[in-house]
């Protein structure tokens, strides 16, 4: 049935980053006034069916909503949630007594709060709550209802529950027992799952194979709302009919696997540098223990560090130099100190070095010695014989 021109209805629609939605009231073909109520304060969102007749329903359902909204909490908890729904019981239990509304008067109430990815659900009554996933309705509430309790015993199916004398008795609302406690429980929800909220003015009148059908094959929230209450409408309109869609644009799991990405690979690195310059100190810190002797010009140094250079940076510095000259050591020593002579310590260079200079001492100490040796046998005999050639010459 189209809705056009239908004044006794309302429509909603919004949407932000992660949700879309549309919302749909109508009055229906046989009541003359509208006792539902719904609520749509992102992400909260809620529909309380009225029940108690005309000045009453809708009394108590707009109390319930306004309860619910001020009692829900920010996030996707599903205990306070449902307490926001108990605390809206007491408040229409104890309303006429305060001269609002009539006694006897009650509601149903279903709600639900999305956050990234996760949905909190609390409900009572015979409102509904589907969720359309990969193309599937599913009923995520169980109606508290006397047809439903029939349906779960099996005496009667769900095609015959719709139109059973007793389909508008509620086992358990709000407005009639102060103990009355709400369902509650938390689901998970992904990109591209829509969400539907509806009284029994829907639920009650089209199949659920048909709501799915008109679910999965209307683009928008607001237009999914809309031909849901136009087919209730087709299918008779007996009672108030109010419909909520919603659609999950981005439960924010891409971004949270992305944060976690970027910190992962930030750690990562971190842990890189943090490795990198641990590796250096260490290896600095080796370098910094070592000593070895090394060539300075023309003599024997002592250098601190190891004798290389690393991009081009001198991995030693020269700590002391000396008077020992290199060429006065053998040759293999030269070489050596041509490549650096590790030593252990600082103590063990200087003893090296004076090593180096007792050798030197005593190389030239034997030089003397054979100088002075040579000259002290060589020259007399060299003088006789002359003087022997001579004489025999004359």
């Amino acid at each position: 049935m189209p809705l056009d021109g239908r004044g006794d209805t309302e429509a909603v629609s919004g949407s932000n980053t992660f949700i879309s939605w549309g919302a749909r009231s109508d009055v229906g073909l046989v009541r003359d006034h509208n006792e539902d109520s719904f609520l749509l304060r992102t992400p909260l969102f809620a529909i309380c069916d009225g029940m108690g007749g005309h000045a009453a329903g809708e009394v108590a359902s707009s109390i319930a909503v306004k309860v619910i909204a001020e009692q829900a909490p920010s996030t996707a908890d599903d205990v306070r949630l449902g307490a926001a729904i108990e605390a809206a019981n007491q408040e229409v239990i104890d309303a006429p007594a305060k001269g609002v509304g009539k006694p006897g008067m009650g509601s149903t109430a279903s709600a639900v709060l999305i956050e990234g990815n996760q949905m909190a659900v609390a409900h009572v009554g015979d409102s509904r709550i589907y969720l359309l996933h990969h193309g599937t309705l599913v009923r995520i509430t169980h109606d508290h209802s006397y047809v439903e309790e029939l349906i779960d015993s099996g005496q009667i199916t769900a095609d015959e529950a719709r139109t059973h004398p007793s389909r508008s008795v509620v086992t358990r609302a709000l407005g009639s027992d102060p103990d009355m406690y709400a369902d509650h429980f938390s689901l998970e929800v992904s990109d591209g799952d829509r969400i539907i909220l509806c009284s029994d003015g829907l639920s009650g009148m089209v199949p659920d194979d048909e709501i799915e059908s008109i679910a999965v094959s209307n683009v928008t929230p607001q237009k999914a709302a809309d031909n849901l209450v136009s087919a209730a409408l087709t299918y008779g309109g007996s009672d108030n009919i109010t419909v909520i869609v919603i659609d999950v644009l981005d439960d924010g799991i891409a971004d949270q696997t992305r944060r976690h990405l970027t910190r992962g690979v930030i750690a990562t690195f971190i842990s890189f540098l943090a490795l990198f310059a641990a590796t250096i100190a260490v290896f600095f810190l080796f370098v910094s223990s070592e000593w070895y002797l090394g060539i300075n010009g023309t003599t024997v140094g002592v250098y601190r560090g190891i004798p290389t250079t690393i991009a081009g940076i001198n991995m030693s510095s020269l700590v002391e130099t000396t008077s020992i000259e290199i060429k006065d050591l053998p040759d293999a020593v030269q070489d050596s100190l041509a490549d650096g002579i590790r030593v252990k310590d600082e103590d063990e260079a200087h003893s090296t070095v004076e090593d180096y200079r007792k050798q030197i001492d005593d190389a030239n100490n034997r030089a003397v010695k054979k100088k002075e040796d040579a000259q002290s046998s060589g020259t007399p005999t060299t003088e006789t014989t002359t003087s022997t050639t001579n004489s025999g010459g004359e």
